[in-house]
């Protein structure tokens, strides 16, 4: 009797009446249920990953080549002289060129964590079409076309294994020819290929229609849907992002797309994150990401940015140059004390090499970052986010410009999450002997049981001088090695 009982047991398990039911449902108010910002993301505070792709081909220009190339500029110019007429060699054409024979997964793994980032992954597909994972659902894939890699797994499983989370970042909203019925319009910006007769944009081959975006729309929806379900299922990703154009994808496709992720999330005892531009989910569902930029004040949710390391474009192209550590680590800060998360693209070639010139600011950004561990990650906003006169010119996307040229005059706040400590970041290098004076910590003196007992520059632990004006603390920069970066100043409280 006790054998069939367990043998009825197992039946009912197999047979899925004892598997576990759906958590959310397909709405804005099942999905809202979820914490939207779970608190390792608060803690990581940083994170890299890198556009990287067949645009990174030509290296011309920017990642937006295949946009351009069928459009009357002078990257149409340019591919025409160097590739010949689009007639006869289109940007699909690139994939066999794509080979990224110097990816090492495991090597860039280690540097991005090297760099003090706490998440990584790679842009697993951008507006064009090509899907940097092993697909059964998009054809046109980096494991059966271009490198013959499963880029999105290789990373997935070498990230993981250092103990950080994955991001998979997702551009292919845009992928869908949008031309409204008529295809001569072919100029509308939402669409990232123009519809070009005589190329293969306008090619009825349902393989070559399916990169192109050449095909209807409720077939795209589906399409879009699929690949996103194939990511989650074959790495399980802790962070999907978005670029803008999902406001495109119809509303019923973005909420049955959260209710799948965070369902197979639930599942799995994972707390993930959706990542969204402007208004394309509530949220109470998603983090908020301001492109190139941040907020200009403090923010009772957290939010995310993404920056680049480079200057002219988000792929490598040709002639690229870079931000220095200094830009890079100062602007981050900001973020920080406005409660915000960094994620950095770097740019490699076609070859898959993450150039020298990145890999040393790389390595400066984790030097600092080691150094100063304890007063970046697992901490939060102080109660106002800091002070100085640097000025901060208007975001391309919204926010405050990710450029903003912060010096010694400037700093800002960020405290422990337990409450013992203030730590305040000098966005320089002092001079010794300079007094740093500011209204903002002023108030501790008239609540010394509340106060500062004790103040040490961290990186050199040396013991600083302070005191109280009138009405504003100052602290006076101690005779030792200043970091040129950005240098902290741990305030241990009563």
């Amino acid at each position: 009797m006790r054998h069939l009982l367990s043998l009825g047991l197992v039946l009912l398990m197999t047979s899925g009446l004892f598997a576990q039911k759906d958590v959310y449902k397909a709405n804005w108010e099942s999905l809202s249920a979820h914490n939207e910002a779970p608190e390792w993301f608060s803690d990581a505070k940083f994170g890299i990953y890198f556009h990287w792709g067949v645009y990174s081909v030509p290296a011309y220009y920017s990642e937006w080549y295949p946009y351009f190339m069928y459009r009357d500029n002078k990257v149409k110019e340019h591919h025409i002289k160097t590739y010949g007429e689009l007639s006869e060699f289109n940007y699909h054409d690139f994939v066999p060129m794509f080979k990224g024979k110097q990816f090492d997964a495991e090597e860039w793994a280690q540097l991005f964590k090297d760099a003090g980032a706490k998440f990584a992954g790679p842009c697993s597909q951008h507006h064009d079409g090509f899907a940097m994972w092993d697909s059964k659902v998009n054809p046109w894939n980096s494991k059966d076309k271009g490198p013959k890699k499963d880029i999105t797994g290789l990373l997935s499983k070498a990230v993981k294994e250092r103990d950080m989370k994955f991001i998979a970042t997702f551009h292919h909203a845009r992928n869908l020819q949008r031309h409204e019925g008529n295809p001569d319009k072919f100029a509308t910006y939402h669409s990232h290929f123009a519809h070009v007769p005589g190329t293969a944009t306008a090619s009825t081959d349902k393989k070559i229609a399916k990169m192109y975006g050449n095909i209807p729309a409720d077939e795209f929806n589906e399409y879009w849907f699929d690949q996103l379900k194939e990511v989650i299922d074959q790495y399980s990703p802790d962070i999907i992002w978005f670029d803008v154009w999902l406001r495109m994808i119809p509303l019923e496709y973005r909420q049955q797309f959260a209710a799948y992720y965070l369902n197979e999330a639930k599942k799995k005892d994972q707390e993930v994150i959706i990542a969204y531009k402007q208004a394309a989910i509530p949220n109470t569902v998603g983090v908020l990401d301001i492109e190139q930029g941040g907020k200009r004040d403090q923010s009772e949710s957290v939010w995310l940015t993404d920056i680049t390391l480079s200057n002219k474009s988000w792929s490598y192209i040709e002639g690229q140059t870079y931000k220095t550590p200094q830009m890079v680590v100062r602007n981050m800060i900001d973020v920080w004390s406005k409660n915000g998360v960094v994620l950095l693209n770097v740019s490699p070639t076609a070859d898959g090499v993450i150039n020298q010139e990145q890999r040393d600011i790389l390595k400066r950004i984790g030097e600092w970052m080691k150094k100063y561990d304890e007063a970046v990650y697992e901490t939060r906003p102080y109660s106002i986010n800091g002070f100085g006169n640097a000025k901060a010119e208007e975001g391309d996307h919204g926010g405050q410009t990710a450029k903003v040229k912060y010096t010694a005059k400037d700093a800002r706040f960020l405290k422990s999450k337990d409450g013992k400590y203030i730590y305040l970041f000098i966005l320089g290098k002092p001079a010794p002997g300079t007094v740093i004076s500011t209204k903002e910590l002023g108030v501790h003196k008239y609540y010394p049981e509340e106060g500062i007992k004790k103040i040490t520059h961290m990186g050199t632990d040396t013991t600083c001088e302070w005191g109280f004006g009138d009405i504003n603390f100052e602290l006076t920069v101690p005779d030792a090695e200043m970091d040129d970066i950005a240098n902290v100043f741990r305030m241990e409280l009563n």
